[in-house]
């Protein structure tokens, strides 16, 4: 008699079955992380690094988003990150550092969850924060979406099987990323406890890098050298690794700032690049720049003024928007974008100043603040986003100004979190 249990093995049988086959017999590709994703931007929610005032310009040539980060990440932050870059205009997945920078509103937001596993770090790094996720999931998130769900209660039994279940499929959803890490002195290697001897040669990355597919299923292996460009030896690396997996993604992230390095890691097998810290500097310049504008510059300072302004006091070349835009192989001449992304930032933030004061004796609550910004048809920085945003993100021009000037007008407003934004007026 045929039953349950064997019904279970057979049906468990025939998925391992049809997997393999797929894979190694056909060579299907059925990676969940699309193979067209060649450059990923690193955004950290940790509440220093912050977003330059129109970042969609600049995202717009990305071809995804990953959020996370190492250090004074929450809940929170991640959530109000994602919630002002998630498509807009790329898609954003989620990379977290601990079990409790993931909620169920983030879960929602991100295309996928993205688990790191430290192939050359400790036991902790490889198994201990993936038990203490799984804890999470199974005994906050899943029970709370759970009875979100639920229409009636059904009791303590039945609801802890089906808080297993959904931890189950969650996690069946998420992607692992296997991490390679080659930088002993980054704030990655001291979290896996990855030292000097641990640093692995081209053979031991191929061979670990294999186990992580073939064992681990790990959509993405990827390369770190946190904040250090690899060179050579990280060529040899990937040549290696792409030499010997065929399903997993490879990815490289460390000391990108320019095209020539970054095509040098496509070109040695990394199927993208990962740039991090070198978009929020970005911001950091930025803010600058624009409180020097609004020194220099009257506030109805039209387009060929602020351009000649920037020609004569700006290296564009030296510039982190120039450099960012540089690991975009495929985006030509990144000085003339970073060019024409920091006058329109300039000429917005110009608006929004002048805004500011024009609203001064008219605002006092986020009424007439919404009605007097009603009244205008076109607000600073709304005709650049509009162009590269999607249809159904449209709105967010006009509330990324509404937040800009509720916080200088010190209004309490239902707005996106521009704390993360690096201007102010």
């Amino acid at each position: 008699m045929t039953t349950l249990v064997d019904i279970a093995k057979r049906l468990e049988s025939a998925a391992a079955a049809a997997t393999i086959a797929s894979r190694d017999l056909f060579s299907v590709d059925t990676n969940p992380v699309p193979a067209d994703w060649t450059h990923i931007t690193k955004i950290d929610p940790e509440d220093e690094k912050e977003l330059p005032l129109l970042y969609p310009l600049y995202l717009q040539h990305t071809s995804a988003l990953e959020v996370g980060g190492s250090k004074d990440v929450t809940g929170n932050n991640t959530q109000e990150t994602l919630s002002l870059v998630a498509d807009r205009p790329a898609p954003a997945f989620q990379e977290p550092s601990g079990p409790a920078q993931v909620t169920d509103e983030t879960r929602k937001q991100a295309e996928f969850l993205a688990i790191p596993e430290v192939l050359n770090g400790d036991a902790e790094s490889l198994v201990g924060q993936l038990g203490r996720g799984v804890e999470h999931i199974e005994e906050e998130i899943a029970p709370t979406m759970l009875a979100e769900k639920l229409p009636i209660p059904l009791g303590e039994t039945i609801e802890n099987r089906l808080s297993r279940a959904a931890t189950t499929w969650m996690l069946e959803e998420s992607i692992f990323e296997a991490y390679i890490i080659q930088n002993p002195d980054s704030a990655a290697a001291r979290e896996a406890n990855v030292g000097t001897a641990d640093l692995l040669e081209p053979t031991a990355a191929k061979q670990r890098a294999m186990a992580a597919e073939r064992y681990h299923e790990a959509e993405i292996i990827y390369l770190e050298y946190s904040g250090t460009f690899g060179g050579e030896e990280a060529a040899d690396i990937l040549d290696a690794v792409d030499d010997g997996i065929e399903w997993s993604r490879i990815w490289y992230g460390g000391g990108l700032d320019d095209r020539e390095n970054a095509q040098a890691m496509r070109d040695a097998g990394a199927d993208a690049v990962v740039v991090g810290n070198i978009f929020h500097e970005i911001a950091t310049e930025e803010a600058d720049i624009c409180a020097d504008a609004v020194a220099a510059l009257d506030p109805d300072a039209g387009r060929p003024a602020i351009e000649a302004w920037v020609d004569e006091e700006v290296d564009l070349a030296e510039t982190s928007a120039a450099d960012y835009l540089s690991t975009i192989t495929s985006l030509s001449n990144p000085v003339a974008r970073a060019r024409e992304y920091l006058v329109a930032t300039i000429e917005a933030y110009l608006g929004l100043s002048a805004l500011a004061a024009d609203l001064a004796d008219e605002v006092s609550d986020a009424a007439s603040l919404s009605s007097a910004l009603a009244e205008r048809e076109q607000l600073p920085g709304e005709i650049e986003l509009s162009k590269v945003l999607p249809d159904d993100e449209q709105s967010l021009p006009r509330e990324l100004v509404t937040g800009l000037l509720a916080d200088h007008f010190d209004i309490e407003a239902d707005t996106p979190p521009v704390s993360h934004i690096c201007v102010t007026l």
